[in-house]
């Protein structure tokens, strides 16, 4: 599997869109949720809206996850060598991290300043990752 993603032009590329793909759905699910934390949209109530956003964020996740992983296989030396995979892979870390200080906290019924700070730590560091990840081509 690992040599067909090597050796066939289209499969590496195709790869990368699902890896987008899944990428834009995560973030683009966070940020919606981030502008209801804000007040924004206020009519929607936020534990639908949340299970809804984080469901679909969840499943982009998880699509860029597998693609991540196929394309680690495919060039595991060459990425482990490059400090902006490094980085990319510390930055998930802290997301993962401030995902469960945010839920664990119970910030999605505080709305507070906390959750708020939550939610933007979340996207930059989400922006950080998709920055690294670019990143990692010309290292």
């Amino acid at each position: 599997m690992f040599a067909a993603l090597q050796s066939h032009p289209w499969a590496y590329p195709a790869l990368e869109v699902v890896h987008i793909s899944g990428i834009a759905l995560l973030l683009g699910n966070l940020v919606l949720l981030e502008l209801r934390v804000f007040g924004r949209g206020a009519a929607l109530p936020v534990a639908e809206l949340a299970r809804l956003s984080l469901g679909l964020a969840g499943a982009g996740f998880c699509l860029a996850a597998a693609s991540g992983l196929l394309m680690f296989a495919s060039q595991a030396a060459e990425l482990l060598a490059n400090r902006a995979f490094t980085l990319k892979m510390l930055l998930l870390l802290a997301a993962g991290c401030n995902a469960g200080w945010f839920h664990g906290r119970g910030s999605l019924t505080r709305l507070d300043a906390t959750a708020r700070m939550q939610m933007l730590l979340s996207t930059a560091i989400w922006l950080a990752v998709i920055t690294c990840g670019r990143w990692i081509a010309y290292q």
